[in-house]
């Protein structure tokens, strides 16, 4: 396929190198001019078959792309949308943006303002990212077993739309999970975005003591190895999620409250023990065993029931009529 992403961050810049190494033909596009020199010299120093280009403009990169990927910071996003829709671009449109209900709400409002031509929308989200960011840092493996979202609205989202995404991700070796924007920002509020704001918060407490950075070890390094992402990135993630990462963030610190009133009982460890289990216990079962793959109907209905599940989509079929499909052990 011809594929433009848009954004050449360790997200946009492991895609690029990925789907140029699945053979796609790959056009990049990012607005600092020094990442677009060090993407273009990162090409011409791959080996033959798994090169891209670099565009100089937003619609350059999308002039003959069937698929163009968004992999901007979320305030970015309308900008990119703003330029698709003067292009008249009429491909599909997908993102890798880590809130995906403030860009549906971008893709609706702004997309489609001036042309009969509608481009589609599959909102997307690997969850595969590290504490590194830039080109440099990209890595064509990084999607490799990763989950990766893509958003399903019932009566919104068109179904070959999506299916041609899936196809796309589940090539380069991500797990393909269908779920509603709603859904999406829901659960990644309590597995991502607010492990961002805990790990910053016992980074800070950390950093008043030096005796405790010379004694910090393991658990130091990983309760706290996202507080060295950017932190403009972490406030559009968090922030971007607001009505989400609320909730969730309530829960955290009515939890820890209750760990803070054990440690004034008589007996904290005896206090703490009940306080540790539930935790001990949900982490020690994740990640989830996989089930044996089954065929299922690339049927709106059976694919978000399939995401609630836990479950996701290794395949699809060449007819697009099934897709092959796997759920947690239970």
């Amino acid at each position: 396929m011809d594929v433009a992403v848009i954004g050449l961050g360790l997200i946009g810049g492991s895609l690029v190198r990925a789907l140029a190494a699945a053979g796609h033909s790959v056009l990049g596009y990012d607005a600092d001019p020094a990442t677009r020199a060090t993407a273009r010299t990162a090409s011409a120093q791959a080996p033959a078959g798994t090169r891209w280009q670099i565009a100089p403009t937003v619609r350059d990169a999308a002039a003959r792309a069937e698929v163009t990927v968004l992999a901007v910071p979320l305030p970015a996003v309308a900008g990119v949308l703003d330029e698709l829709d003067g292009a008249g671009y009429a491909g599909l449109v997908s993102d890798v943006t880590s809130v995906k209900g403030p860009v549906r709400g971008m893709v609706a409002s702004r997309l489609h303002r001036r042309h009969s031509r509608l481009a589609g929308y599959v909102g997307g989200h690997p969850m595969a990212g590290r504490e590194t960011s830039g080109f440099g840092a990209a890595d064509p493996e990084l999607f490799a077993g990763c989950a990766w979202v893509l958003c399903l609205e019932p009566g919104e989202t068109v179904l070959p739309d999506w299916l041609t995404m899936a196809a796309l991700v589940t090539a380069l070796g991500a797990r393909a999970v269908p779920a509603t924007a709603a859904d999406h920002d829901r659960a990644v509020a309590a597995v991502s975005h607010v492990p961002h704001l805990l790990a910053s918060a016992l980074a800070r407490v950390s950093a008043a003591e030096p005796l405790a950075g010379t004694l910090a070890a393991g658990s130091y390094r990983d309760g706290t190895r996202v507080a060295a992402s950017r932190a403009e990135l972490v406030a559009a993630m968090c922030g971007g999620n607001a009505p989400a990462v609320r909730p969730a963030l309530d829960e955290v610190i009515s939890l820890l409250t209750a760990a803070r009133a054990a440690l004034d009982a008589g007996d904290p460890i005896a206090a703490l023990t009940p306080w540790l289990a539930p935790g001990n216990t949900a982490r020690r079962a994740w990640p989830p065993s996989p089930g044996k793959p089954v065929d299922l109907p690339a049927d709106p209905d059976a694919l978000l029931a399939l995401g609630r599940d836990g479950g996701w989509v290794t395949a699809v079929a060449a007819d697009r009529r099934t897709v092959t499909a796997v759920r947690p052990a239970r």
